[in-house]
């Protein structure tokens, strides 16, 4: 038997590569932004790309693009865009176009009839018109004769070293149990991947030196850097944003774990000399060695987060960035340095979407009693 899928919204393919891992071939990706797209195709060359409207991507162009007929696929995988859905979107509601796009989801499940379904999402799917939409795409899902559960997943408890909570829809038509992954790291098991154990390797950089193709100074220590590594003798996208010079003097007084409040009052923007002490947490906020990453968003902005090195007087690079959301140094992200973020900020980390495929995969050898060969 052959596991496949299709990945709809797949920004640069961080789910695909976890399903990959888990030994699923993926099939195709779906989705509008260019420069993702690039990296999906780079990262990905055996799998279609197509870069189109969801809205325009037709039942019949995807089945001659994979070769499969309809109820062949194994799974149909895909987190329609977040935005409308966040708690950082103050206008968020399903009035939003981009918060009824599942619906598009729904119509190629319909057409395709594959056999399992994944959706990732982020928390703040639960609020969202009263929960409106989680209703909405479970009732749809059962209408077409799909059992769906969905559960948080937290990233750190699969090996991610970053803080991430995300909401996952597992189900299937098939009449499966269904389950989400169990942890792996935490309290009674393997320890979190720390922040230095996920790019402590990595070379040191000035304040905006661009690292280009950059060469490992350091050996891979731990079985992360060694996963990430994989046989790369090189490592790419490792550049330093270029932070204006108040910024690089607000950095050098805050320590490992401290933010905002260690900047001097005369340094601080001036929106947050009147704000009170307990107010923005990571702003300004330094990486400690011994700790996991905040939630990695789709720019490192050290306004708005904690990005800063543990040691280096600078932001998060982006192969920093991708190294905290678990994605292997084979990946090159392409696109302008703002299109990379962006695609790392939005990814499933890889790990994630491996502990989800490999959860899947048991599940049918278990429905099958016969295990299945790795692709």
């Amino acid at each position: 038997m052959t596991l496949t899928a299709i990945d709809l919204f797949c920004g640069a393919g961080g789910l695909s590569a976890g399903l990959e891992m888990a030994g699923f071939k993926v099939l195709a990706g779906v989705d509008l932004f260019e420069a993702a797209g690039k990296t999906f195709e780079k990262t990905h060359k055996h799998a279609k790309f197509i870069g189109e409207p969801i809205e325009d991507v037709t039942i019949e162009r995807l089945m001659k693009d994979t070769g499969l007929k309809r109820g062949e696929l194994t799974v149909l995988a895909g987190g329609p865009p977040c935005q409308a859905y966040s708690v950082y979107n103050h206008q968020r509601g399903m009035h939003d176009k981009r918060a009824t796009l599942f619906k598009e989801y729904l119509r190629i499940v319909k057409g395709l009839e594959p056999d399992w379904i994944v959706m990732e999402n982020v928390m703040g799917i639960y609020s969202i018109g009263g929960g409106e939409a989680v209703k909405a795409i479970k009732a749809e899902l059962a209408a077409l004769g799909y059992e769906v559960k969905e559960q948080v997943l937290k990233a750190e408890e699969y090996g991610v070293p970053q803080e991430r909570r995300r909401v996952v829809f597992i189900g299937n038509r098939i009449g499966s149990p269904i389950r989400h992954p169990a942890p792996t790291h935490g309290a009674g098991l393997q320890p979190f991947t720390t922040i230095k154990e996920a790019i402590g390797d990595l070379p040191a950089l000035e304040n905006g030196e661009d690292g280009g193709t950059a060469k490992y100074t350091k050996a891979a220590k731990g079985a992360f850097q060694e996963f990430v590594r994989g046989g790369q003798k090189t490592v790419e996208n490792h550049g330093a944003p270029r932070l204006g010079k108040v910024n690089v003097e607000r950095l050098q007084h805050i320590p490992p774990g401290g933010s905002w409040r260690d900047i001097p009052h005369d340094l601080l923007p001036a929106g947050m000399k009147r704000a009170k002490r307990s107010d923005h947490t990571k702003r300004y906020g330094r990486m400690t060695w011994d700790g996991l990453s905040c939630t990695v968003l789709t720019k490192c902005d050290i306004h708005w987060g904690a990005y800063i090195h543990p040691e280096q007087d600078r932001a998060v690079s982006v192969r920093e960035a991708a190294r905290l959301q678990a994605f292997p140094d084979w990946f090159e992200f392409q696109g302008s340095k703002t299109d990379q973020y962006v695609q790392v900020g939005n990814a499933v980390p890889p790990l994630l979407g491996r502990a989800i495929g490999r959860t899947i995969r048991e599940l049918i050898e278990e429905r099958t009693a016969a295990p299945i060969a790795a692709e």
